[in-house]
């Protein structure tokens, strides 16, 4: 079964707009694992607008499950921020995915261009996996690049949703669909694993979820959302249940 990784960035923001400490972010993962999820998923920026360092500590030190720590490997310190490299090499995740992102950016919004960007990627990869850290690069679904990503000595890719997410209720659903079953096929000839996150929610998942082999989902805002209607609890328990029940593609 695919695995759930909840990505409490949200969690952050919300806690991040007082000065009390709530809600807690590690008290929130502790919940989410209690109904169900496989993994925790954090994005830390350099802007502090939502996990900050201390967070990503905090976790570390509690979690006995995957701990998944997404970021540019390309951001240095600023302020409080250590730099993405010097906390990930710090904490020692279970998986890093790296992506792409600016400073400024709202959200992650495209994967790597490894013709580009491969070789300042090759040594951090190699560096990463020297700590025992499983490596996954953002990557879109028509990328030419997927390939690369195994040259490059990356475990997985993460295939960048927003797209399938964007054509999910729309005639073109199927079409889109089609091109992420080709990506993950060509991933996994090459012995890359395959994870999938951005936009997924309770409407789209089955499907993303029935791509043969598909090994993780990170999914944050979504389920977030719904936890303020359902309860965290219940809306990890209910990604769960879909990801049970999805059927091959």
């Amino acid at each position: 079964m695919t695995a759930l990784s909840v990505n409490l960035n949200k969690i952050a923001l919300m806690r991040n707009s007082r000065l009390s400490g709530i809600p807690s972010v590690t008290e929130a993962a502790a919940l989410a694992l209690a109904h169900g999820a496989d993994g925790i998923t954090v994005h830390p920026r350099p802007d502090l607008r939502h996990i900050r360092p201390d967070d990503v500590y905090a976790l570390a030190a509690r979690l006995q499950v995957e701990f998944n720590i997404e970021g540019n490997p390309f951001e240095g310190a600023v302020g409080e921020y250590p730099g993405f490299l010097a906390l990930v090499r710090e904490v020692k995740p279970d998986q890093c995915t790296l992506v792409p992102d600016a400073q400024d950016q709202l959200t992650s919004d495209h994967g790597w261009d490894l013709q580009q960007d491969g070789a300042r990627l090759r040594p951090i990869i190699a560096e990463l996996k020297q700590l025992g850290i499983r490596v996954s690069l953002f990557m879109d679904a028509d990328s030419a690049d997927i390939e690369r990503a195994a040259e490059l000595g990356a475990d997985r890719i993460e295939l960048y949703t927003e797209a399938y997410a964007d054509a999910y209720p729309t005639p073109e659903r199927d079409a889109v669909f089609r091109r992420f079953v080709a990506a993950a096929q060509r991933a996994r000839a090459v012995g890359l694993g395959v994870n999938a996150g951005h936009d997924l929610n309770r409407d789209n998942l089955a499907l993303m979820a029935s791509i043969p082999g598909l090994e993780e989902v990170s999914i944050g805002h979504a389920l977030i959302a719904d936890a303020l209607i359902m309860g965290l609890g219940p809306a990890v328990a209910a990604y769960k249940g879909i990801l049970r029940d999805a059927g091959p593609a």
